[in-house]
C-alpha cells in the first residue's frame, strides 16, 4: 500500500503544479491547484503516520486534524467560480474556512505547550481534555460534507441552465463530470465518516487498516479530478467580443422590452434562421447570433423563451434536427454521423441526445422508418 500512497502524493502535487503553470489559468484552476496541494499534504501526513514517524516525532500529532474541513468549501468554491467571471476570491468567501481557523486557535495550547508524553496520551485517548473538541469537530465535519455537496450540486443545475441559455453545444464547457466527482467525493467522505464513527464512538476494532479504503478512493478521485480540471475549458473563454454570458430568467416582467418590439425581433430571428442558417455553425452561441441579427443577448434570450417556449440550446438544435431530416432524404447514401455534422452538430453524443429529445426516437430508428 505504501507505493499507492507515494503515487497519490506525487500526483496531487504534480497536478497542482500543472494547474499553477497552466496557460490562461483562471480562478477555478487556482482553487483546484490549492485543493490538490492540501490533499497532497494530508496524504503525506497520513503516510508519515503509517510509517510510525509520529512515535519518533510526536510534535506531528494533530497538526493536520482540521484539514478535512478544507474539502467541502474547496469543492463548493471551485464549482461556484466556474460560474462566475471573477479574478479573485471575495472577502466573504474566506468565511468558509473559519472552522479551520477556530480549530487551530483552540489547538494552540496542544501544539506549542503540551509535552511529548501529553501529546502521545492525547493520540491514544489517554487524556479527555479534547473529547468535547473532537466530538464538535466530528459534528461540524458531518454538517460540512452534507451541506457543501448539496450547494455544489445546486450550482451545477444553475450552470447547466446557463450553458443552455448561451450555447448551442456543450462539448468542452459542461461540468457533467463534476457531478460524478461530487458523488465520488460524497462516497469517500461518507466512508471516512462511517469508519470514524465505528472506531471512535462505537468502539469497533477493524481487523485491517480501514483508513486505506477511503484514502485509496481519494487517490483515484485525485487522478480523475485533476485530469478533468486540467482539460476543462473555461466557460467565459467562449464569449464573443464584449457580449456578456447571460443568466436565464424565469420571467421577464421587469425586462423593459415592449411586446411590439419583441415581436419584431422574433420575426427577424426566424427570417435569419430561414435564410442564413446560422445553426450550421457547430459553435454557434447566443452572443454570435445576437450580433448577426443586431439584437442584444438579453433581449434575444427573452424572445426565444417567450415565443419559442424553449431555451437557446434547444431552439438551435431543433433546427439542426430538422436540417438532418432534410439531408437524410436528399442524401440517403451518406452515413448518419456525416449528415449530423453537416447539419451543425459537432459530436455523436450531442446529436443522439438532441435528436431523441426533439423527436422521441433514435436517429437510426427514424432512418429505418422513413
Amino acid at each position: 500500500m505504501d507505493i499507492v500512497y507515494i503515487i497519490g502524493i506525487f500526483l496531487a502535487f504534480f497536478i497542482s503544479v500543472l494547474l499553477f503553470t497552466k496557460n490562461g489559468k483562471t480562478l477555478p484552476d487556482k482553487i483546484l491547484a490549492v485543493w490538490m496541494s492540501i490533499t497532497g499534504i494530508q496524504l503525506l501526513y497520513y503516510y508519515l503516520y503509517t510509517q510510525g514517524l509520529w512515535e519518533q516525532y510526536p510534535h506531528l500529532i494533530g497538526l493536520a486534524s482540521p484539514f478535512p474541513f478544507f474539502h467541502g468549501p474547496m469543492l463548493y468554491l471551485y464549482t461556484l467560480f466556474s460560474l462566475k467571471e471573477e479574478k479573485r476570491l471575495r472577502k466573504i468567501d474566506y468565511l468558509h474556512f473559519l472552522p479551520i481557523l477556530l480549530s487551530y486557535a483552540y489547538m494552540i495550547d496542544f501544539i506549542f505547550f503540551f509535552t511529548v508524553e501529553q501529546k502521545k496520551l492525547v493520540d491514544i485517548g489517554g487524556l479527555d481534555k479534547f473529547d468535547t473538541f473532537i466530538n464538535l469537530s466530528l459534528i461540524g465535519f458531518v454538517i460540512s460534507i452534507v451541506v457543501y455537496p448539496i450547494l455544489s450540486y445546486r450550482l451545477l443545475i444553475r450552470y447547466k441552465k446557463m450553458v443552455e441559455a448561451n450555447f448551442s453545444y456543450n462539448e468542452g464547457i459542461n461540468l457533467r463530470w463534476l457531478k460524478n466527482i461530487i458523488l465520488g467525493f460524497c462516497a469517500v467522505i461518507l466512508m471516512a465518516l462511517i469508519v470514524l464513527i465505528l472506531r471512535m464512538i462505537v468502539g469497533f476494532q477493524f481487523s485491517f487498516l480501514a483508513d486505506n479504503l477511503f484514502y485509496g478512493l481519494a487517490i483515484i478521485l485525485i487522478i480523475v479530478f485533476g485530469y478533468n480540471g486540467i482539460r476543462q475549458q473555461d466557460l467565459f473563454s467562449c464569449k464573443i467580443g464584449n457580449e456578456p454570458i447571460i443568466e436565464p430568467k424565469s420571467e421577464y416582467k421587469k425586462s423593459g422590452l415592449k411586446p411590439e418590439i419583441a415581436e419584431k425581433f422574433h420575426k427577424r430571428l426566424l427570417e435569419t434562421m430561414r435564410k442564413e442558417k446560422p445553426y450550421l455553425n457547430s459553435k454557434l452561441s447566443l452572443g454570435k447570433l445576437s450580433l448577426l441579427i443586431n439584437v442584444s443577448s438579453n433581449h434575444l434570450s427573452q424572445v426565444i423563451n417567450q415565443y419559442e417556449k424553449m431555451n437557446f440550446h434547444d431552439f438551435i438544435n431543433k433546427y439542426r434536427v430538422e436540417e438532418f431530416k432534410k439531408l437524410a432524404k436528399e442524401s440517403p447514401h451518406y452515413s448518419i454521423l456525416a449528415l449530423a455534422f453537416e447539419a451543425g452538430f459537432n459530436s455523436k453524443s450531442s446529436f443522439n441526445s438532441n435528436f431523441k429529445n426533439h423527436t422521441g426516437e433514435t436517429p437510426s430508428h427514424y432512418i429505418s422508418n422513413n
